[in-house]
């Protein structure tokens, strides 16, 4: 990757992506800092205390001056699994609101900010309702460049299934022929940074691999040496699942919403990247059967 002129804000720092961020970014020697809660985190990877930002995106009055003299946001503030009492709108919208009306008044000249694939298309999905609001808010806002890259599911999500598949089965609706292209953190973190100098305002990416849900399954199960066992339920049963979900409080049941849905349809990106579900999937189990 070529060298990173612009001074760059990474929140959502210590998260699976803004992670992988700011591992590029200090290979890359650019001058960035991280926004994020957890000084330790950041500090464990290398960080200076002056590339850290101490704030909370949910309190407007710690985010004050996190942008000065900052070119470049990206933004991979959002929440799955919700531990704070603070929903979908409170963190995925208002949250990300509260930073981009900072980077607007320190005069921001890009905005990147980290929705998912095909969130406009699933309104009733409470976490992806969130991020489209936010989503839509940016791009009609008064920052120069914004740009909101909408990713497929991350390796981290798929690990998963083979989770399930170390456990000896994996359960999948209907015939678990819904294809996706899962992409690795690292792989996006590079998208996320050539999208700096690139004029897309919008833009959907995912992995190199366009998988069956069936395909991850047998994929997990080779990785660990496992016999394949597969069963594949009615579809009726995500269907009332869906329904019990989209009624309950969303801290208990807006990840399973989220999945439910998702799963149902193919989920395809534009591919991108090297790294690939199989070798990750081998790479775990190697992990596991090291030796303590």
């Amino acid at each position: 990757m070529k060298e990173i002129p612009e001074r760059i804000l990474v929140a959502g720092s210590t998260g699976y992506l803004g992670t992988h961020i700011v591992r590029e970014l200090l290979s890359n020697q650019a001058e960035f800092k991280a926004l994020a809660r957890n000084q330790r985190k950041l500090s464990d990877m290398g960080l200076a205390d002056t590339q850290i930002h101490l704030a909370e995106v949910t309190d407007p009055v710690s985010l004050a001056g996190c942008c000065d003299g900052i070119d470049v946001v990206i933004s991979c503030v959002g929440i799955t699994r919700q531990k704070d009492g603070v929903g979908y709108m409170g963190v995925d919208f208002q949250g990300n609101l509260n930073l981009l009306k900072e980077a607007q008044r320190a005069g921001v000249r890009k905005f990147i900010y980290i929705s998912a694939l095909n969130a406009p298309q699933f309104p009733d999905v409470r976490l992806l309702r969130a991020k489209e609001c936010f989503a839509q808010q940016l791009l009609s806002s008064d920052i120069p460049q914004p740009c909101v890259i909408r990713p497929n599911g991350f390796f981290s999500d798929i690990e998963e299934m083979y989770r399930m598949a170390r456990s000896g089965r994996v359960y999948l609706f209907g015939r678990g022929e819904s294809r996706l292209n899962p992409i690795h953190g690292s792989d996006l973190a590079r998208f996320c940074l050539e999208a700096i100098d690139k004029p897309d305002r919008e833009s959907d990416i995912g992995g190199p691999d366009v998988l069956s849900l069936t395909d991850i399954a047998r994929l997990a199960f080779a990785a660990q040496n496992k016999p394949e066992r597969i069963t594949f339920l009615p579809d009726w049963i995500r269907k009332v699942c869906l329904s019990v979900a989209a009624v309950l409080p969303e801290k208990y049941a807006g990840p399973v919403e989220f999945f439910l849905t998702t799963i149902a349809k193919d989920m395809v990106a534009p591919t991108y990247g090297h790294h690939r579900l199989d070798s990750h999937f081998q790479q775990l189990a190697q992990t596991e059967n090291r030796p303590s």
